[in-house]
């Protein structure tokens, strides 16, 4: 039956009083959901709704009032009408349903279980001491399948002992004994059924993600994203910086290796000259074929890597650079080595 042909029949005042109302309350809110409240006492129940207080509101009503308030409104609401069975409610918020399902798992709390009980979950009784005396307790353990046994005058369960499995029944046995031991095995708290926002019907799987994972995942897409500008030199406003100073290592490395006398290259030139002909005295015998000052000369331990080249990766790595851009610093490192000894060969014939 469509909402209109509804709209025909008598409805009592009240029933008219609380459709306004919940057509009112969705009218108000980005997002609405419906939530299951089965087996959730009425004191949990009401701490649950003070605790999403001031960013979300919990209303309940009767399931035909909730359809019919959802097709009311339409504007795509109406296609959470097929999770409005059972024990639920009606949740609204201006949060993204992201953090409303956040906020609802985060909302439960633990709880006991019952015997008839469908388990939500394997029911493990952990290995430790129970902290009861000796009786007749070890053998209700033993016979629910825990091993246990007394051991230096307390009852102890020897080892992970499960007692229920997923999609068992709970006994009275189990449910007993769960109870001496003060074992919540099931969580209680507002099931998300489904949310409809901004025109997308959400379900809780589609909803359910690990954040720090989704923030690393953010995070590498970006490094990569950056670390390709770079490489294509491609100027963005966070890649510039590092672009200029790329060229700036690349253009002073250019003038070292090329001799380019210059203001700003003529200290590094001097070094690199003087490594050169240490370099060259080292390779000659006859020490008195050599001047004074260069006798007795080793060679250096390695070729002096230039400064410029040496500050710009220095700055590349303070700022956590992707590891292909290092990689291509270190191609260019390679190729002024031999560069170098090209340069010493026409230096010296």
């Amino acid at each position: 039956m469509s909402a209109e042909e509804r709209t025909t029949e008598t409805v009592p005042e009240w029933k008219r009083e609380e459709v306004d109302e919940l057509v009112d309350l969705l009218e108000k809110y980005d997002s609405v959901g419906v939530v299951s409240v089965t087996g959730i006492p009425s004191k949990q129940l009401q701490d649950m709704r003070r605790g999403l207080h001031g960013s979300a509101a919990l209303r309940m009503s009767r399931n035909t009032l909730l359809v019919r308030a959802l097709e009311e409104v339409d504007d795509g609401l109406e296609d959470l009408t097929q999770y409005i069975s059972g024990e639920v409610g009606l949740v609204a918020t201006n949060d993204n349903p992201f953090g409303l399902f956040q906020q609802l798992e985060e909302s439960k709390t633990p709880a006991p279980t019952n015997a008839g009980e469908v388990a939500p979950n394997d029911i493990v009784i952990p290995e430790g001491d129970t902290g009861i005396d000796p009786g007749p307790f070890v053998g209700e353990l033993q016979q629910i399948g825990a091993n246990a046994r007394i051991q230096e005058g307390s009852i102890k369960v020897t080892e992970d002992s499960v007692v229920v499995e997923e999609g068992e029944t709970v006994s009275t046995d189990v449910a007993n004994v769960l109870t001496e031991l003060g074992i919540e095995p099931k969580e209680v708290g507002l099931d998300l059924r489904g949310v409809y926002s901004e025109g997308v019907l959400f379900t809780p799987d589609e909803l359910e993600i690990d954040v720090e994972e989704y923030r690393a995942d953010i995070q590498s897409a970006a490094a990569s994203a950056r670390n390709l500008s770079v490489n294509a030199e491609y100027p963005t406003t966070q890649t510039a910086p590092t672009l200029i100073r790329k060229a700036q290592g690349e253009a002073k490395s250019l003038g070292l290796q090329a001799s380019i006398e210059s203001p700003d290259l003529a200290d590094d030139l001097v070094s690199k000259a003087d490594a050169q002909v240490r370099a060259l005295a080292s390779q000659i015998d006859d020490e008195e074929a050599l001047p004074e000052e260069l006798q007795d000369v080793e060679a250096p331990a390695a070729a002096a890597e230039p400064e410029a080249e040496a500050e710009s990766e220095d700055e590349q790595s303070d700022e956590q650079e992707p590891e292909s851009e290092a990689d291509a610093d270190d191609s260019d490192d390679d190729e002024d080595g031999g560069d170098g000894a090209e340069g010493l060969g026409e230096m010296f014939g």
